[in-house]
């Protein structure tokens, strides 16, 4: 799984599949249903954390094989399937005037794993622009779903359980395209100035209400922190880096040392924003 994730660390699965379409995904899950095989879905492989020890199931990747696109009827409605990535959506829509996904520019991801986190960047997130989503049971049935106002939490979505999203429903506005590329091209800015190179699963932690975990960190003097291979950017607090060939325990132990410092200096418990896969050992 180091290959498929972009913190670069985990242990193999069991299997991987790639399913092409929404039937393929269908028939591949009735599958694994029926002989009761463990799944997990995984897209462009941010915000995920894989055991060193693998995975003892099969990993489903939703790639650019479920990644159409399809205007409907309807000012601004676009059906978009769940293994799209962000940053081709955001392309496709700048090319015909739709507004409303700029502050998407520079999330890794793809729209599915964008939705089921709801993710968001300057002040805006996915819940302003979605109007509903098309999802899969484990047993492959499809059904829709349509959102109410708030069903929606900060980088969650509580109700979605273990369906997985096929395709996502959403409602933008028009805009001049060179509004939104210029509007893109400095939200890229702002996030390259402020954001490591080094490879990590994007921000570790989620922010505390009316508080950021970056400046909690920072803070507490953990910039640098190292756990293994694993740091805490020096260039910003809540993303831990893949320093020096790190291994998935070497995060865990870096989150939970984390944790406990800040806890200790300002009494704030800071709940991981990236999803552990498989199992952990206490160190």
């Amino acid at each position: 799984m180091a290959t498929l994730s972009t913190l670069g660390v985990g242990g193999p699965a069991a299997g991987v599949c790639y399913p092409a379409s929404t039937a393929d995904l269908s028939r591949l899950l009735k599958a694994l249903s029926r002989l009761t095989i463990p799944w997990w879905v995984v897209g462009r492989g941010s915000n995920i954390l894989v055991a060193d020890s693998g995975l003892a199931g099969v990993v489903i990747l939703l790639g650019s094989e479920l990644g159409r696109i399809q205007p409907l009827a309807g000012e601004g409605l676009l059906r978009v399937e769940a293994g799209r990535g962000l940053a081709g959506l955001l392309d496709w829509c700048t090319e015909r005037g739709l507004s409303g996904l700029e502050f998407a520019a520079g999330i890794p991801g793809t729209v599915g794993g964008a939705l089921k986190m709801n993710a968001g960047a300057w002040g805006h997130e996915m819940s302003e622009v979605v109007e509903a989503a098309e999802l899969m049971n484990r047993e492959g049935e499809i059904f829709r779903h349509d959102f109410r106002p708030g069903e929606l939490s900060y980088r969650s979505w509580p109700g979605l359980g273990e369906n997985i999203i096929s395709a996502v429903i959403f409602r933008l506005r028009p805009a001049n395209p060179e509004g939104i590329k210029a509007r893109c091209r400095e939200l890229n800015r702002l996030r390259r100035a402020k954001q490591p190179k080094a490879a990590s699963a994007g921000s570790f932690f989620k922010n505390p209400p009316d508080e950021a975990a970056g400046r909690i960190i920072e803070a507490a003097g953990l910039k640098g922190l190292r756990g293994g291979g694993a740091m805490v950017s020096m260039k910003h607090a809540n993303f831990l880096v893949n320093n020096q060939g790190a291994a998935a325990r070497d995060f865990v132990r870096l989150m939970r040392l984390v944790q406990e410092r800040v806890k200790a200096a300002s009494g704030i418990d800071l709940e991981p924003e990236v999803r552990l896969m498989g199992r952990f050992d206490d160190p």
